[in-house]
């Protein structure tokens, strides 16, 4: 059955949008063609497991060394602008569930130009995040097998991961859950734990371990307020991948039901895992303590000294560094086929394979994950650095436009051209505005900051790329930079 959805165009005409049409035996979303092969339990823990990644297990400890205890503050109010990015993608979500949906917005509300640059710039983003990841999964090896080059283990991970996207988004879903599965009972162990240090005193670090670590060694900003906002930069790369439950929206059994509640759970998730667990070792151990380049919970568990503690966090750390990297492969590859779906790469990565996933479009993202093993062999101590404000800069663009997209879906339902979404945002578009001001204070930190400013220029010239690939598409095929109405799907 074929129903329609009317609106109105920004010029006053009525615009139609198909609504589920369905062929007999298929499931929702025919026009994309994937297997609805991702459950609730699945989805719920990839949500959960997106706020938990290397960010939190590497990039910390760089963190601490330069804001102190007052980095627990940074990733609350970070958390919270988080929170206000993804309550506006499930507004959008519940709107028009589709994959690929950050470009969907962008091109839906902003014009085909935006839609275009989003979809390339995410995928950017998760190619870079790859990198990020695989490197730290090599330096966490490095841990256990000190010999093994790092280029060699980044490479080992990224053609297993790539063989797993490959077979379906089934299993993609299967590992996920399990990474995030290990990486949730981790940290809430490492709580309790951190917790039980505290109240009983118990280890090695019970003398000195005390809530009063947290001001007692030059105040709660050590630094100074300038050098605790200097970190946000970090912080925010933390985050990245939260709104990876929103690229989920095609693949989800019952999108109306588990993005909702994947989303509203991310307060106590960030709340918990991010500033909870931060908390508890800061107050286990001296922020004075921890360095660059080394996993604050592998760190604190080292000073704990519970027999093979470090070790079995370095594994938790590895699985966090895996599952990012997993998530990668995943999104790359739908991004790209959205692309090309319309027009905007080349048509071949439009195929599903016979498991219906796009295949080459995995392939390709994964080769493209290959420089992260080359910059592993070139700049070993360098790469995780270089990588991961690449990333941020890319993720900052991708949030800017789900915000922004939000604004301007508002501002059309409250003028009646447009059906309001069964999970409206809080407070309208209000906080939308409040998070956009706030990615643009970051974007001027990392600016300011000399080492972080290098991925500002990568992303000029990522700009000027896509900038003469647009000319070239328009002069080929006018028809695709052209505004198109958007199709509905039935959900629910």
């Amino acid at each position: 059955m074929t129903s329609v959805q009317v609106g109105k165009n920004d010029d006053g005409h009525d615009r139609k949008g198909v609504v589920g049409s369905e062929a007999p035996g298929e499931g929702h979303a025919p026009e994309e063609g994937y297997e609805r092969g991702l459950n609730s339990r699945q989805v719920q823990m990839i949500a959960i497991g997106g706020a938990i990644g290397v960010g939190l297990f590497l990039g910390a400890g760089a963190n601490i060394a330069k804001a102190g205890p007052s980095l627990i503050l940074m990733y609350a109010l970070a958390g919270v602008i988080i929170f206000f990015i993804m309550r506006a993608l499930g507004e959008l979500l519940l709107y028009r569930p589709v994959s690929g949906s950050f470009a969907e917005y962008s091109r839906e509300f902003l014009g085909p130009f935006f839609g275009y640059f989003t979809g390339w710039t995410y995928w950017l983003m998760w190619v870079v995040t790859g990198m990020a990841e695989l490197t730290a999964a090599a330096i966490y090896v490095n841990y256990w097998f000190p010999a093994i080059p790092q280029w060699v283990t980044a490479l080992v991970f990224l053609l297993v991961l790539f063989a797993a996207n490959l077979i379906s988004v089934k299993l993609f879903g299967e590992i996920e859950f399990w990474f995030s599965m290990v990486k949730v009972t981790a940290l809430i162990g490492m709580i309790v734990i951190g917790l039980g240090v505290l109240t009983f005193g118990f280890s090695s670090a019970g003398d000195s371990a005390a809530v009063s670590n947290l001001w007692a060694f030059d105040g709660f900003f050590p630094k100074g307020i300038g050098s605790s906002l200097m970190t946000l930069q970090g912080v925010m790369f933390a985050y990245l991948a939260v709104e990876l439950v929103g690229v989920t929206a095609g693949e989800s059994e019952n999108p109306e039901k588990t993005l909702p509640k994947a989303i509203n759970t991310l307060p106590w998730r960030i709340a918990l895992f991010y500033v909870g667990a931060l908390t508890v070792i800061l107050c286990v151990v001296k922020w004075t303590e921890f360095a660059p380049g080394v996993s604050p919970f592998v760190e604190a568990f080292a000073k704990i000294g519970i027999p093979a503690g470090a070790g079995i966090v370095n594994f938790v750390v590895l699985t966090a560094a895996l599952s990012s990297c997993n998530s990668g492969m995943y999104s790359t590859g739908r991004m790209l086929r959205t692309l090309a779906d319309n027009g905007e790469a080349p048509k071949v990565f439009n195929k599903l394979s016979s498991t219906k996933t796009p295949a080459l479009g995995i392939t390709v993202s994964m080769l493209f994950m290959g420089i992260g093993v080359i910059l592993n062999y070139i700049v070993p101590e360098k790469a995780f650095g270089y990588v991961t404000s690449v990333a941020t800069a890319a993720g900052i663009w991708t949030w800017l436009m789900i915000l922004v997209s939000h604004i301007l879906y508002r501002r059309a339902v409250d003028a009646g051209r447009l059906p309001a979404s069964s999970f409206p945002a809080p407070g309208g578009s209000k906080l939308s505005w409040v998070a956009v001001v706030f990615l643009l204070f970051v974007t001027c930190l990392i600016a300011y900051d000399a080492d972080s400013r290098v991925c500002l220029y990568v992303m000029a010239g990522w700009a000027a790329a896509l900038g003469i690939g647009w000319a070239v598409l328009k002069s080929r095929n006018p028809e695709v930079t052209e505004r198109r109405d958007p199709e509905f799907e039935k959900i629910g």
